[in-house]
Formats: structure tokens, sequence, C-alpha cells
């Protein structure tokens, strides 16, 4: 490698679709990060504090919700700073921490829903005895192993990636530190990690479809068989908003797939990669929480129990500030005349 020297930062070039335009999505990820946040705090604050929530459903969902915390809290932040100030330097240790925080949350993701659908399977399919098979130690466990299966499933390349050389150049055509596109900048043969990226990626997303889908098949099949419309209903409701979160996962996970290992796109079109990205780091952690809180009665009655004290509580303070105004005043007009 003779006297050259690895860059320590990287040039994100982001979208580059001008600075007004910029500046507009800057105000439209603002927004969508923000409801992202207060959404997904607003669901962990109803579970933590409801004790008739304690169901292993929703257990899951908190888990979600927090995942979905650290999701968009990994790219949108480094991308509202570059949408904003322009200012798109990251420091080498900032890139790498990124890029695998991105892709630990990802799998992380893939394997939660995989468990959240084998409990809506046995509370669909086993009702009887969904709180048996579905107890606290039990959901526990699972959870535990989704986030250590993510976290060791991209430990291994996101090591390798950091003792790679990159001196060809330091800029990255893209809105975060995505592997692929880092890959490129090394100096170094990365034939092996793409590999083995490419099999880690295709065992993480055929076990999420794949599970999932058996789940659903055994789902539907009882589903089909319940005699009443009521019934049919009602079940189908119990794994409505799950179906809709595993809907949006594996179409976003799919088409970055296909954009990533199948399709081999010229470096002018590098912004289709993009896409799916935005979809699955911005977009889908933005929707998740609207998906269980506008299809869920339970959760809209406690929104509203809680928006109706929260009404109730402003409305008395509003009443209490009133009196001390009146207080105030009518105090200094007895004592005024007397001071002067």
């Amino acid at each position: 490698m003779g006297n050259h020297t690895s860059y320590e930062e990287f040039i994100l070039l982001g979208f580059l679709i001008g600075r007004k335009a910029e500046k507009f999505l800057a105000i439209i990820l603002m927004v969508m990060y923000t409801s992202t946040i207060f959404g997904n705090s607003t669901i962990l604050f109803i579970i933590i504090t409801n004790s008739c929530l304690p169901t292993p459903m929703y257990f899951f969902l908190s888990n979600l919700s927090i995942l979905d915390l650290f999701f968009s809290t990994v790219t949108a932040p480094s991308l509202l700073k570059n949408l904003i100030s322009g200012v798109r330097t990251i420091s080498f240790a900032s890139c790498m921490a990124q890029s695998y925080f991105y892709f630990f949350l990802g799998k992380a993701e893939y394997f939660l829903l995989t468990c959240m659908s084998y409990d809506r399977y046995v509370a669909i399919c086993n009702p009887l005895h969904y709180l048996v098979i579905m107890n606290d130690c039990f959901c526990i466990q699972m959870v535990v192993a989704c986030w250590l299966v993510g976290f060791a499933f991209v430990l291994y390349p996101t090591t390798m990636v950091t003792r790679f050389s990159y001196f060809h150049s330091n800029v990255i055509d893209h809105f975060f530190c995505d592997t692929e596109p880092l890959l490129k900048l090394s100096c170094t043969d990365t034939s092996s990690i793409q590999i083995i990226l490419f099999l880690l990626s295709s065992i993480a997303i055929l076990c999420f479809l794949n599970l999932t889908l058996v789940s659903y098949i055994y789902i539907v099949s009882i589903i089909l068989v319940i005699p009443t419309d009521c019934g049919r209903k009602k079940a189908f409701n119990t794994c409505a908003s799950h179906f809709t979160l595993f809907l949006m996962a594996s179409s976003v996970s799919m088409l970055l797939y296909i954009v990533l290992y199948i399709v081999p796109f010229k470096p002018s079109t590098s912004w289709v990669r993009k896409i799916p990205a935005f979809l699955s780091s911005i977009i889908n952690p933005f929707l998740r929480h609207f998906v269980y809180t506008l299809r869920n009665d339970l959760v809209k009655t406690i929104l509203q129990k809680l928006f109706d004290r929260t009404q109730t509580m402003v409305q008395k303070a509003g009443k209490f500030f009133i009196i001390v105004v009146r207080c105030t005043i009518c105090a200094l007009e007895n004592f005024l005349p007397i001071l002067t």
C-alpha cells in the first residue's frame, strides 16, 4: 500500500437534489422523525403504565417501539444535519458505528416480527393454551434471542469492514454509511466479505419470510373454518396489525435485496439503493406506531382517556391560573393606594 494513508472521515453525498429541495425534505424528515419519537414513546408509556396490557403481544410491541426509536435515530439525525447545514462529513468511527447499528437493528426487526407472527399463530390456532405457551419466561427468551442474534449477525462483517483501508476515495454515494458503497471505496479485496454479506442477508430474509408465511398459512386455514362472520372478523382483527407490519417490512426488504444482490446497477443510477434504505429506516418506523394505534381499539380507548385526563388537568390549571391572576390584581388594587 506504499505511502498511502487511509481516510479518517467520509463525505456522504446524500440525495443531491438541490439546496431548496433538500431544505423542504429536511422539514418533512423533521416532522416524521419527531412523530416517530413521540408516537413510539407514547406507546411505551401506555404499555408500561397500564396494567390491563400485560399480554405477550404488547410485550413484543414495546420491544418493537424501542427498536423503531433506535432504528430511526441511526440515520435521521445525520441526514437532517446533511440536509439543513450542508455538512456532509462523518468521522470514520461514526461511519462504522452507523453502518453496524443500521444492519444490527434491521436484522433484529426481522427476527422480532417473526416472533410476533408465532405469537399471533398461537393466539388464533391454540387460544386455550395461549397464556401457557406464551408465558413470561418464554417471551423474554424470544426477545433476548432476537436482539442477540441481530447483534451477532453483523458483528463479523462490520469488524472486517473496519479493518479495510480506504484511500481511493472518501466520498460515499448514499445518505448514510451503507456497506455496499463503502466497500467500493476500499483498496482491499472485498469479494469474500461481499459473499458473507450476501449469505447472511439471504438467511435472515428467507427465515423471516418463510417462518412468517408458514404461521399465516395456518392462521388463514383456521380463520376460514370459523362458522360465523363475526368470529372470522374478530380473528382477522387479531392479526391484522401484525400482518400489515409484515407486508411493510417484507416489501422493503425484498426491494432492498433485489437492488443490492440481484440487479446490477451502474454508478449513475446508484440513487436507486437509497430509496429502500430510506423506506426501511425512516418511513417504516414512522408508520408502524400509527398501524398499532389506529387499528387497536384498546390502545385508542386508553389514548382517549389519557387525552381527556390531560385536557381536564389543563382546564383546572387554567382556572387556577385565572384565580391567581385575579387575586394578584385585587391585592394590588387594595395595597397600591396605601403604598403610594
